[in-house]
């Protein structure tokens, strides 16, 4: 049976074309990558077309997949790469102010204030502080805390070297624990030195 079949048995087979081999891979694959984006993006509609466009380049990339890393790493790659090319066009696309309830309008410069009042879930607020993070800082956290991947496998997916995880992780993980806690301040204003 194909779902018992090891990652480097279905990529095998998927070369030669074999499209249910294919489809076990993305179907094993899919609930991880599409973690990785929402966790990366910030939320579900952005996430699901970097899950999508992730898939489709997990395809695509198939034949120049060599296995030096575990196929599962590979993914992680695909869509950290994904999620920050969805961050980018993000950034590009033109911001309008948002409709509440009342009629009114959120503008751009209100929505943190708006987030920080409408939030009330545990989960709103990490991917909220998730968001605050650079990419660089948010990628290393998710893929460390999110899909429990260890430093070599991050500086893999990354392809960084294992003490920037490292430092990232540290980073990304102190700035989180500030906004979480609600301290909004610059994480450098804390680095002051004693008297």
């Amino acid at each position: 049976m194909r779902s018992s079949a090891s990652d480097e048995d279905l990529v095998a087979l998927a070369r030669t074309g074999d499209r249910p081999a294919t489809e076990e891979l993305l179907r094993r694959h899919q609930p991880r990558v599409h973690a990785v984006c929402r966790r990366m993006v910030g939320n579900d509609a952005d996430a699901l077309d970097a899950t999508q466009d992730a898939l489709m380049a997990i395809v695509r990339g198939l034949p120049r997949f060599d296995g030096r890393a575990a196929f599962s790493t590979w993914c992680y790659r695909i869509a950290t790469n994904a999620s920050l090319d969805e961050l980018r066009r993000r950034r590009r696309r033109p911001v309008v102010g948002l409709p509440e309830h009342d009629g009114h309008t959120i503008e751009p410069a209100d929505r943190a204030a708006a987030g920080a009042i409408d939030r009330v879930v545990d989960a709103d607020e990490l991917d909220a502080a998730l968001a605050s993070l650079s990419p660089e800082f948010r990628a290393a956290v998710v893929l460390r805390d999110q899909c429990q991947l260890d430093y070599a496998e991050i500086a893999d997916v990354l392809e960084i070297p294992p003490g920037t995880v490292r430092s990232r992780i540290a980073r990304g993980r102190a700035q989180l624990a500030d906004l979480l806690r609600g301290n909004q301040t610059d994480p450098d204003a804390r680095r002051t030195p004693a008297p």
